[in-house]
């Protein structure tokens, strides 16, 4: 409530919701100018939309996978920032993520209407394209050169992140206090949440259940709670399940006992790299490097239903 000598304003939680970047995004905030705010927030939806997309043929990222082998593309300071980022953590030791699957992604098309398991074949000629020291940057130029033809960046396990801090910040900016950022389920929150004046409750999705079904919650308070798992999107084949999470090594779908990762952390970014970078790991290694970084916590639930989490989370388990 704002108080303006004996009158008293109430500001209601203002949410609203689009399809975009293949995802239901729900944007709620409490603030006096809440529809005008909603208003440019989903104007900016659509421009990050249209720079990062690897599934529209005429976005911003593209133009650098159509040029592949051919010529650098100067590209916008936030398309080249990103591209920047997921390089270096492609390239970090042990890591799971690499944003030159692209070709791994394409001909796979888990999650599209023409998926398919590829053969050895095909799998073996798109891991050929897919690596991420082949990705020349002038941040100079803001240019970005594939070096092989056929390469293609896919920037979906990251842009997601990228946006909802971007979001944040304009929202922050505008003066508000008080919102929930929901891309698809990667959370983001600012504040508390003041129409209760308690931190915001965000529900960790029980895997063996439609979605809604949380099997635990976290209480969060200007935090991104960011999940990778392996139940949402799949292909069924002669009775063999394949999900969408590969093995930058194998070309397959990472073969090990999780069936989702969250990780908490201040910018949703930094959660969309680790859950990415970490998948392909036990839960114990998970914990063991979760506890060596800064800033970032993990929550993790197995094929069998066993959960681990962090030293520096308490979440409520729900029976």
């Amino acid at each position: 409530m704002n108080y303006l000598g004996k009158v008293v304003i109430k500001v209601d939680l203002k949410s609203r919701s689009i399809h975009l970047m293949g995802s239901t995004i729900t944007i709620s905030i409490l603030h006096e100018d809440a529809d005008s705010l909603l208003d440019q927030v989903f104007s900016l939806l659509r421009l990050y939309e249209k720079r990062f997309s690897a599934n529209d043929d005429s976005s911003e990222l593209m133009q650098i996978n159509h040029a592949a082998g051919k010529h650098a593309v100067c590209v916008h300071p936030d398309l080249f920032e990103l591209i920047e980022l997921g390089k270096k953590h492609s390239l970090a030791p042990d890591s799971h993520l690499n944003i030159t699957l692209g070709p791994l992604v394409q001909t796979w098309r888990i999650g599209f209407a023409d998926a398919k398991v590829p053969s050895p074949k095909e799998i073996k000629q798109a891991l050929a394209l897919t690596d991420p020291e082949c990705i020349e940057l002038d941040a100079i130029a803001s240019s970005v050169f594939l070096t092989m033809e056929g390469m293609k960046i896919d920037l979906g396990a990251l842009a997601k992140g990228y946006i909802a801090d971007k979001i944040a910040a304009f929202l922050r900016g505008q003066g508000v206090t008080s919102a929930l950022i929901n891309l698809g389920g990667n959370i983001l929150t600012i504040g508390l949440n003041e129409k209760n004046n308690r931190c915001w409750w965000i529900g960790i999705q029980n895997p063996s259940l439609p979605r809604g079904n949380d099997l635990a919650l976290l209480s969060i308070q200007d935090q991104s709670v960011v999940t990778s798992g392996i139940y949402e999107r799949k292909l069924q084949v002669d009775g063999r399940v394949y999900h969408h999470i590969f093995d930058r090594t194998t070309g397959y779908p990472i073969d090990n006992q999780l069936a989702s990762l969250t990780i908490v952390s201040s910018k949703s970014v930094d959660g969309e790299i680790w859950t990415t970078r970490l998948f392909g790991e036990s839960p114990t290694s998970i914990l063991e490097k979760v506890e060596q970084e800064n800033g970032i916590e993990a929550f993790v639930i197995t094929e069998n239903h066993q959960i681990f989490y962090s030293s520096g989370l308490s979440p409520e388990i729900l029976s």
